[in-house]
């Protein structure tokens, strides 16, 4: 019987803030693990004394913690120290069993037959925000899909569509979320501003949720905070404003943050690569449309090849780089035994760049996911873009709509192209962010082919 090794043995590595901000750190955890395996540890310099945090890497890391062994694992002790209590407890950072229950709760508004309703409301979106695009010629992904993301949760989500409403609320959620920078001072300036911001967000959503106790339950709510405020539980019981405050904070953040990364890269690859462009574009345009000309909602979930070209995107580029758990019980992983108390990353990010999974990690080639290559099916759990196991993203399906809704928009109105000489930065430690943002430049169809 081989008895497993104890922390002091399990391979260190480090990395500083510039691997972190420069967008090399899956790489490098890629190269770390395929050099000392795929169990790894960080000496945590803000704790005293000899502690470590785990990283995690590569597809039997990913069935492990997502699946396997999940009853391991804490959401809330890995999340909460990172988000704090502003945003307080929704499905993000929830365990068992009150996820499950609370789950159960959310699961109905994202099921397939709801984005017949979410979709129209998709669209007028994204057609009032690209409406300016041509005229400014030159405009940042990063920038433009945040607002469309945000303004595409509030509306759909959250039944927010009133303009100046949503323009200030994602002001708030932003620099909630990325407000602490060399320009606000202090970390302690930066304590004073949080708590500002959280009491004008709370003050803001607790009214609409008050507005929405008023309405009737219906048996199709027009949204998802519809939904949850009349939702009630096994024991019949409907959930408290702080409840519903955290699932709406939760549903806003999860909403927009990611989606906004993903969307951004999957069309500057699509300016950058003109020959999968123009190949996206036939599929398109092949497709259905509804009487206004755009793609059927039926149609998209058909558009073959766009599924593996936000995929690829997804892989190389995905909107959360680390997850963190906290550890609720003993377990041993790759011959190593480790104790609960102890926090762990799974590197997404950095199982991604894994060169014995994916040939050629480093490239951006959307066709390693089209027969009869389908690398992420011959290595189970080798792709988690969305996550997976039980506790895949609640949003999965909606997002990939609203990315393949936007990419349609896009293609079929403008011609789109890099702008050159960028630093792109697909930096961030937990969620992905572009510290230079991502430009690209934009003229009409009409105007090109005219």
């Amino acid at each position: 019987m081989t008895i497993p090794k104890g922390i002091d043995d399990i391979p260190e590595i480090f990395f500083t803030w510039d691997d972190i901000l420069s967008g090399g750190l899956p790489a490098l955890l890629a190269r770390e693990a395929e050099a000392k395996g795929p169990l790894l540890k960080l000496k945590d310099k803000w704790q005293p004394g000899e502690n470590y945090i785990l990283f995690m890497v590569g597809p039997e890391a990913n069935r492990f913690v997502l699946h396997t062994h999940r009853q391991h694992f804490s959401h809330d002790q890995g999340w909460t120290p990172l988000i704090g209590d502003t945003l307080g407890h929704g499905l993000l950072n929830m365990d068992e069993p009150q996820h499950t229950i609370h789950r159960r709760l959310w699961n109905p508004a994202f099921a397939s037959a709801y984005m017949t309703a979410y979709y129209p409301i998709i669209k007028k979106v994204i057609d009032h925000r690209t409406a300016t695009w041509a005229d400014e010629h030159e405009i940042d992904l990063f920038h433009e899909a945040r607002e469309i993301t945000f303004d595409v949760a509030a509306a759909a989500l959250g039944g927010i569509e009133r303009g100046e409403e949503v323009d200030h609320l994602r002001d708030l959620f932003y620099r909630l979320l990325h407000g602490y920078d060399s320009s606000m001072g202090s970390y302690e300036d930066y304590l004073v501003e949080e708590k500002r911001i959280t009491g004008e967000l709370t003050r803001i959503l607790l009214g609409l949720i008050a507005e929405r106790r008023k309405l009737k339950p219906t048996d199709k709510p027009r949204d998802v905070l519809e939904m949850i405020v009349h939702a009630r539980d096994d024991q019949g019981n409907t959930l408290d404003d702080i409840q519903v405050l955290a699932h709406t904070n939760i549903l806003l953040v999860a909403g927009h943050e990611t989606t906004t990364s993903l969307s951004a890269w999957v069309l500057y690859l699509l300016a950058a690569n003109p020959d999968y462009r123009e190949k996206i574009l036939a599929e398109l345009d092949s497709l259905p449309a509804n009487p206004d000309g755009s793609v059927t909602l039926e149609a998209l979930r058909d558009a073959r090849f766009l599924d593996v070209f936000i995929k690829e995107a997804g892989r190389l580029y995905p909107p959360v780089i680390n997850v963190p758990r906290g550890v609720l019980q003993d377990f041993e992983f790759a011959g190593y035994h480790v104790p609960a108390g102890m926090q762990v990353r799974l590197a997404i990010g950095g199982g991604h760049h894994l060169g014995s999974v994916f040939d050629n990690p480093e490239d951006f080639d959307p066709t390693r996911f089209l027969p009869p290559r389908d690398e992420e099916k011959r290595t189970p759990y080798s792709l988690i873009t969305f996550g997976g196991g039980p506790r895949i993203c609640i949003g999965m399906y909606f997002a990939q709509v609203e990315v393949k809704a936007l990419v349609a928009k896009v293609l079929r109105s403008f011609e789109i192209e890099p702008v050159e000489n960028q630093n792109l930065r697909h930096a961030g430690h937990w969620t992905a962010f572009l510290p230079d943002g991502i430009k690209i430049r934009v003229k009409n169809r009409e105007t090109v082919n005219a």
